[in-house]
């Protein structure tokens, strides 16, 4: 950074936002508020200050999350903020905040939009005006996406270790970006201020190839992101004509006993389950009850809602075609191509009885990550043997659910049918396939 006087060139002098006179959250935090490309390209400021966490037993979480957004493709930016330099627990603190984020529903998001609105502008805005706002910003709002912020953190220097864990989580998966400050003191009295992106440098995110990289399979879903939502890609498309019926139908997303309650909702006025397809990104499901159009995953929210159910699922796996299709299905994937699971379902039906795997063991055998294979079991009808799979401290998914509604047993209780014993919740690590007995099981 130079000051320029015709032929002269005088360096600028660096200091420290603190050397400046500025604060953390009457200055940072109000450029990032005002300036959110900041945090990356297209981003809403959805609320900042952030601190009504609670826990399942009603407890406040006193923590404050500094700033959180949302980009277009409908993915929560979590955004940590610290004047000078980073402490060395930076980003764990951010990793903390982004899993509480990561349950945000778009109720959530409306309520802390209109909020934060009503904070800085001072009008009166209602919840139906937010909705609007968030809704022409993000087309559709993918449960699956949501549940996976990306973290920005931003700060005056970082020291070695922050880097390397962060360069390290970015291989995991693990979406972080790292914003430096800096200020200068430039013709005596002022001071100016460059953000620059610390990492990943984006010149050689681009140039640099690596056939071990986890992120493969994080790049094909940004990949997919940026063609656009299920309902952008079938609307421009136009593979789906205009009055083509669609049905609703529970998908494994939820436990068995709420696709039960959820099919007798909808057996109570058949109506329910019924809708039509018109290609309008913006509401492309006219509902039989009433005549109105809306996106997916509004239309299962209100049956949700009317079991009492409230929670984040991916809408369009739940509309149907005549051919039996979802609309995800249908959609197919975006360019790039999808993840092959084909070869998953094989080693599943091989998993052999009175043994389980983990997640992660069967995700390095299929050459793919932990968290999006374990998605895709939860979401799977055709995944045999799901119930073998365990977390890998042995422990079985609280969130369990069979694909056939009718199956009411835990997956501890089908695996010790299987023979396999449990020991203060843990199965027992005897019983557990080494990666080289895995290998050769799944072939």
């Amino acid at each position: 950074m130079y000051t320029v006087d015709g032929a002269t060139a005088v360096p600028a002098t660096p200091i420290s936002l603190s050397d400046a006179g500025l604060r953390e959250r009457d200055d940072l935090q109000e450029w990032v508020i005002a300036h959110p490309e900041i945090l990356g390209p297209d981003v809403l400021v959805i609320t900042f200050e952030y601190d009504r966490w609670r826990s399942s037993t009603g407890d406040r979480e006193r923590d404050r999350l500094d700033v959180l957004g949302i980009d277009r493709d409908g993915r929560l930016v979590v955004a940590e903020l610290k004047r000078d330099k980073a402490p060395e627990t930076v980003e764990m603190q951010a990793i903390k905040y982004a899993a509480l984020a990561s349950r945000f529903t778009e109720d959530d998001l409306v309520e802390q939009l209109a909020r934060s609105l009503r904070q800085r502008t001072g009008s009166a805005v209602e919840e139906d005006e937010a909705r609007a706002t968030l809704l022409d910003w993000v087309v559709e709002l993918d449960a699956e996406v949501l549940s996976q912020p990306r973290i920005v953190l931003v700060a005056g220097s970082f020291p070695p270790v922050v880097t390397s864990t962060v360069h390290w989580l970015n291989q995991m998966g693990v979406h972080i970006t790292l914003q430096s400050v800096q200020a200068y003191r430039v013709f005596e009295d002022r001071t100016i201020v460059t953000v620059s992106q610390l990492y990943p440098l984006p010149e050689v995110e681009e140039l640099l190839v690596s056939p071990s990289r986890v992120n493969d399979t994080v790049d094909a879903k940004q990949r997919r992101r940026r063609e656009g939502s299920t309902v952008v890609r079938l609307v421009r498309s136009g593979q789906i004509a205009d009055g083509t019926e669609l049905v609703m139908r529970p998908t494994t997303s939820v436990d068995a006993s709420t696709r039960s309650e959820i099919e007798a909702w909808l057996a109570d006025n058949p109506d329910r389950a019924r809708a039509v397809w018109r290609n309008d990104s913006r509401a492309p499901i006219e509902w039989a009850v009433n005549g109105e159009r809306y996106r997916p995953t509004a239309l299962v929210n209100i049956a949700l809602a009317a079991v009492g159910v409230t929670r984040s699922v991916r809408g369009p796996e739940w509309w149907v075609l005549p051919d039996g299709r979802s609309l995800v299905e249908a959609a197919g994937p975006a360019a790039g191509g999808a993840f092959d699971w084909g070869p998953l379902h094989a080693a599943m039906a091989a998993l052999p009885t009175g043994r389980w795997t983990t997640y992660g063991d069967l995700a390095a055998q299929m050459g793919t990550a932990a968290q999006p294979l374990g998605q895709h079991i939860a979401n799977c009808p055709d995944c045999p043997n799901a119930q073998r799979v365990l977390g890998s401290d042995g422990r079985p998914r609280p969130n369990f659910a069979w694909s056939d509604p009718t199956d009411r047993r835990t997956q501890r209780e089908a695996l010790e049918g299987e023979g396999v014993t449990f020991s203060d919740g843990r199965a027992s690590t005897r019983q557990r396939l080494a990666p080289s007995e895995l290998a050769a099981v799944t072939g």
